[in-house]
């Protein structure tokens, strides 16, 4: 088992503590087998709700369950709830931790944050943006209290060993 850190980054406009929008936010990440080193050609969706039973484990359980195409081999991924889901705050678009993934025959290689619906808050007027699409690599708007705009734009993940 290896367990993943996924970092993001993001150059924040008059906001801060960008995080997934809701519990059951899809995730969508590239995923690479540990066996042949194949990498899938799609990006996968994951999420912290659903479970799956993992063949040949005693009642064991993943948020992802996966089978090369490749080799065939039964890889899976769980989220790890002990760490949580931190919302991002860095200044000067640096990485910043996001979540941990438990993987077991898989590793993740990529990430896809332009889908899903995602929040922030205004920094100076604490004013929660709860539907923020990055589906275009970026997303403006206006802070009313604050009179001020706010914005996210130049996005970016990498995962590490946690």
């Amino acid at each position: 088992m290896v367990k993943l850190l996924l970092s993001i980054k993001a150059e924040l406009e008059n906001v801060t503590d960008l995080a997934p929008a809701s519990d059951d936010f899809e995730y969508f990440f590239q995923v690479q087998c540990n066996s042949c080193h194949e990498t899938h050609p799609k990006f996968v969706g994951m999420n912290m709700k659903d479970e799956r039973e993992v063949s040949g484990g005693k009642n064991a359980t993943a948020n992802f369950v996966w089978r090369c195409g490749m080799c065939k081999r039964e890889s899976s991924a769980k989220f790890d709830t002990a760490y949580g889901v931190k919302p991002y705050s860095a200044e000067n678009g640096q990485f910043g931790p996001l979540l941990t993934i438990e993987c077991r025959g898989l590793e993740f290689v990529g990430f896809d944050m332009t889908r899903g619906a995602w929040k922030c808050k205004g920094v100076d007027s604490g004013t929660v943006f709860s539907e923020v699409d990055l589906s275009d690599g970026e997303w403006t708007d206006y802070d009313e209290k604050a009179s001020q705009p706010v914005g996210i734009s130049e996005l970016g993940s990498k995962w590490s060993r946690a």
